[in-house]
């Protein structure tokens, strides 16, 4: 993994419905090695993670420099990386580094992860490019990475899905 990757994880994880571990799995898609151990003690491990990246984003769509270095300081200090080398899996030699030990909860590694990650975005992107969707009844975060920086919904669904009920607006009101 790079570290774009471990952003998206850390927006993945804020923006997870995290209920049950189906929906934290749901949320780790794309990172099987983590999504296929998690249990109950993850997914309770990680709450507290997710509430405290919500809390960075809220920061950064606010361009709350001072708030989001608190809150990113604070999910660092609590979830340490500590990398460890590895040189691949089913005997590939394919190195690459894992943010902390992967014989703990997967839980460690991915609050490292997303830990790391937020930061690293912030270090890359500045306050600029964080969102959270225009549609009111959504609520999920998002990295604004277009050309011309105007994304104002989460998803195409959401937008279309705001444009529909615009239009239909109108058209009520015509």
């Amino acid at each position: 993994m790079d570290n774009a990757d471990y952003l998206d994880v850390a927006v993945r994880l804020a923006n997870a419905d995290m209920t049950d571990v189906s929906a934290l799995q749901e949320a780790l898609y794309e990172e099987p090695w983590w999504a296929a151990r998690v249990t109950t003690r993850d997914l309770i491990a990680l709450k507290p993670v997710a509430d405290g990246l919500r809390a960075v984003l809220a920061a950064a769509v606010e361009r709350d420099a001072t708030r989001v270095r608190a809150e990113v300081n604070q999910l660092l200090e609590r979830h340490p990386l500590r990398p460890r080398l590895s040189s691949g899996h089913d005997d590939e030699p394919n190195w690459h580094i894992h943010v902390a030990d992967t014989e703990e909860l997967p839980a460690t590694e991915v609050a490292a992860a997303a830990a790391w990650g937020i930061a690293q975005g912030i270090v890359r992107l500045g306050l600029e490019r964080w969102g959270l969707c225009a549609d009111p009844g959504c609520g999920t975060y998002f990295v604004d990475t277009s050309t011309n920086r105007a994304k104002r919904y989460c998803s195409a669904r959401c937008a279309n899905r705001a444009h529909v009920a615009a239009h239909r607006s109108r058209q009520r009101g015509a």
